[in-house]
């Protein structure tokens, strides 16, 4: 119940009145009273308003489309427009996709673009060394970088970055983060570092130099030195537990993450003593990804190809394939398709209705999906803004 209110006595209520009419004569003939100011209107971030806007208009199927990066084979830029025209986020170009100069590559990548406002990402596995797309590209490799200062690995990816930029390409698959002093293990030619901390600096050098030109990836996490055998055609199983990761091959991931780069690669790695699934399709290290790394970028996945190579019959399966490394965490799954992608059972509806089935039986959540295709159409958008 409400109380009721009191009358207020008139020799009271004079009284009052006469007090605030003094102090208001007070206040007017010395100081000014002041207010606090208003708070100003928080700053609006116009790629998160893009991009908020962008989801709105997306149906189902073309967010599930978003999450894909393909290849397809040659020069003539028509298979891979096609691509872009279906929906997908990003291609992925090999070997066989570079003409003669880079003039002929700036035409074909210029070719493929179909959106302004959002350009395909166009990436590339161009480390230098063993791993070097571009027969143009002069910038030391590897070899040469792990045994000079970090400056070098700085100044390397840099020019390698400026070569790849003049070129329309603005992923650069080229960071290898991975270490090992084996040189026996598959990815010893390729590592910047063969122990922790050497990787570690060589690893940020490269994503500094890289910076502004490409978006820089870091490969393989969570980290392919450990792990021995080859990826393109078994799962490397690791023996470390997830403290010895933690003093090893996790360091050079975290420096550079922390330099800046935009994305990660996972591996198709196993570390059976934090999840017998390999890493690309593991929640488990999607989460350490995230929660232990604080990596906030894009997360995309070596060429999903690769685990239907091992011939294990779990992985037998392109769509489950897919939907096991979204619900995982993933945000960009990345094919090397041949021509005919159907000799390996794959298209983009395939691929697509793969994705949205688990969404509609609850295997992908909305909310997975949406923050998947929020991270692909944020790191499209910056590359106009």
């Amino acid at each position: 119940m409400r109380a009721k209110r009191m009358a207020t006595p008139p020799l009271l209520a004079t009284a009052v009145l006469l007090c605030v009419s003094a102090c208001a004569t007070t206040a007017s003939a010395g100081q000014v009273p002041t207010t606090e100011p208003a708070s100003p209107p928080a700053p609006v971030d116009p790629i998160a308003a893009w991009v908020d806007e962008r989801m709105s208009r997306l149906t189902i199927e073309q967010k599930a489309a978003s999450l894909l990066m393909l290849h397809a084979p040659g020069t003539d830029p028509a298979p891979l427009r096609a691509y872009v025209d279906a929906g997908v986020s990003g291609l992925i170009l090999m070997g066989d996709n570079v003409p003669p100069g880079p003039s002929e590559l700036a035409a074909l990548t210029a070719a493929v673009q179909a959106d302004p406002e959002a350009p395909v990402l166009i990436g590339i596995d161009e480390e230098g060394g063993e791993v070097q797309r571009l027969p143009w590209d002069a910038a030391a490799s590897a070899a040469g970088l792990r045994s000079a200062p970090a400056a070098a690995s700085r100044d390397a990816f840099a020019l390698r970055a400026a070569t790849l930029a003049q070129a329309g390409v603005s992923v650069n698959f080229g960071i290898v983060a991975d270490i090992t002093a084996d040189p026996e293990s598959f990815i010893s030619g390729r590592v910047l570092g063969t122990d922790p901390a050497g990787g570690a600096e060589r690893v940020a050098a490269a994503v500094s130099g890289e910076h502004g030109a490409v978006l820089s990836t870091l490969k393989h996490f969570p980290g392919h030195g450990a792990a021995p055998g080859d990826s393109h055609s078994s799962v490397p199983t690791a023996p470390l537990t997830l403290d010895e990761w933690r003093a090893g091959p996790a360091v050079p991931f975290g420096a550079g993450i922390g330099a800046g780069a935009e994305l990660v690669m996972t591996g198709h790695l196993a570390y059976p003593s934090i999840d017998p699934a390999p890493a690309s399709l593991s929640p488990a290290w999607h989460r350490i990804l995230r929660e232990e790394l604080g990596f906030d970028g894009v997360v995309v996945t070596d060429d999903m190809l690769m685990l239907q190579h091992n011939d294990l019959p779990e992985y037998a399966d392109p769509g489950e394939n897919a939907v096991r490394a979204v619900a995982a965490g993933s945000d960009l799954l990345l094919y090397v398709l041949p021509a005919d992608p159907s000799e390996f059972g794959i298209s983009v509806d395939g691929l697509v209705a793969s994705i949205v089935g688990a969404v509609h039986a609850g295997r992908i959540s909305e909310d997975r999906l949406d923050d998947a295709v929020e991270r692909v159409l944020t790191l499209r958008r910056s590359l106009v803004a």
